[in-house]
């Protein structure tokens, strides 16, 4: 009987990237390697992960969000919400996680940022 083993980010780095390496255009490889690297604190790759997922799948609402996010730790704060802006447009809409999204604290103080949040919050 095997127990799972806590997750390695080092490891799955590695194995990502060399995935990537063998198929760049892999929209879910990308995404993942955004995701690990900003867990990192490699917040640079993850941007530019983040970016080359737009350039993949520019539909794509959630990639459009993880932009905005690594924009934001990026201190770009008029790029990370014109991302959003472009995520809500393309269907984003989870409210509650946008509200208290870590990566985004820095946008809270801005009026645009309070905008967007408006037009998603649930009527009651």
């Amino acid at each position: 009987m095997s127990k799972n083993k806590p997750s390695d980010p080092g490891f799955e780095t590695v194995f990502f990237e060399s995935v990537l390496r063998n198929n760049p255009a892999y929209p879910e490889v990308v995404e993942l390697l955004g995701g690990l690297y900003t867990k990192q604190g490699r917040i640079a790759d993850g941007l530019k992960m983040d970016r080359k997922l737009v350039r993949l799948q520019p539909e794509n609402p959630t990639a459009h969000y993880n932009l905005a996010c690594s924009l934001a730790l990026s201190k770009r704060a008029d790029d990370a919400l014109r991302s959003l802006k472009q995520a809500v447009a393309l269907g984003y809409r989870d409210f509650d996680w946008i509200s208290q999204d870590p990566d985004l604290e820095t946008l809270q103080p801005h009026p645009e940022f309070q905008r967007i949040l408006s037009q998603l919050q649930p009527k009651s």
